[in-house]
């Protein structure tokens, strides 16, 4: 649905900003809230600038936030661009500009971005699963990994496919790999897999849900740029 016909004037929004809505805790995730002032069409927004006691909160122009809206038909969320600040009869008011696709919001701690990137697996090896216990993960390297396809990522595991079954709370090494700005960046993680089910529509393919167990801080902010940056592409391309 788009944002025309499915938000109204009047109704509440939560605002975070992107990388606090990718990353991090629910504890450390700084929300604002606010009303939607006027919808101007299905891609500019007018809301009325939130306030944090009687203090106005001056989000920044050209910041990049995640906005849940609370609508007659549920919770959506997309992700925007503060594209200006200025005050009309006398309420103080933010344009933002939306960058992503309307969806459903789940009340979960990552925003999952579909994508379709190859990825190696594998099970970790014993001298890998004590450094990963010791948060000190090294991925040995020449060891034979099984060929894999990403269905969706997100700052705090992905959904991949592959012809190997691995097993729920298994620890498996990953490689892939993120273009962005020209630039190809190499990850090599371990997660847990946390859910594994054969197609229903493949026979001899299983799908796997997973989440990071080895990934730094500057690693998961690049996965959430990544994320962003293809988000307001695709939303370009539209």
């Amino acid at each position: 649905m788009t944002l025309t016909e499915l938000v109204r004037p009047g109704e509440k929004i939560d605002i975070m900003a992107v990388e606090r809505a990718i990353l991090g805790s629910a504890s450390n995730k700084k929300v604002y809230s606010s009303k939607v002032y006027d919808i101007l069409d299905d891609d500019q927004l007018e809301i009325l600038m939130p306030m944090e006691g009687s203090k106005l909160i001056l989000l920044p122009k050209d910041g990049q936030y995640q906005f849940c809206f609370y609508t007659q038909k549920g919770l959506y969320q997309c992700f925007v661009r503060i594209a200006d600040r200025y005050k009309s009869n006398n309420v103080y008011i933010l344009l933002a500009e939306v960058t992503s696709e309307l969806e459903k919001f789940q009340r979960r701690e990552y925003y999952r971005y579909s994508i379709s990137l190859p990825l190696k697996a594998r099970t970790l090896m014993e001298e890998e699963m004590k450094d990963l216990e010791k948060n000190n993960f090294h991925m040995q390297q020449g060891l034979m990994m099984k060929k894999c396809e990403i269905r969706d990522i997100s700052g705090g595991g992905l959904k991949f496919v592959s012809q190997t079954a691995f097993t729920v709370g298994e620890q498996i090494a990953l490689l892939f790999s993120l273009h962005s700005h020209g630039k190809e960046t190499v990850y090599e993680l371990a997660g847990e897999v946390l859910s594994c089910r054969e197609n229903d529509n493949q026979k001899g393919e299983f799908e796997h849900r997973l989440k990071f167990t080895s990934i730094l801080s500057n690693q998961r902010e690049a996965i959430i740029r990544f994320i962003f940056e293809e988000e307001r592409k695709k939303r370009s391309r539209v």
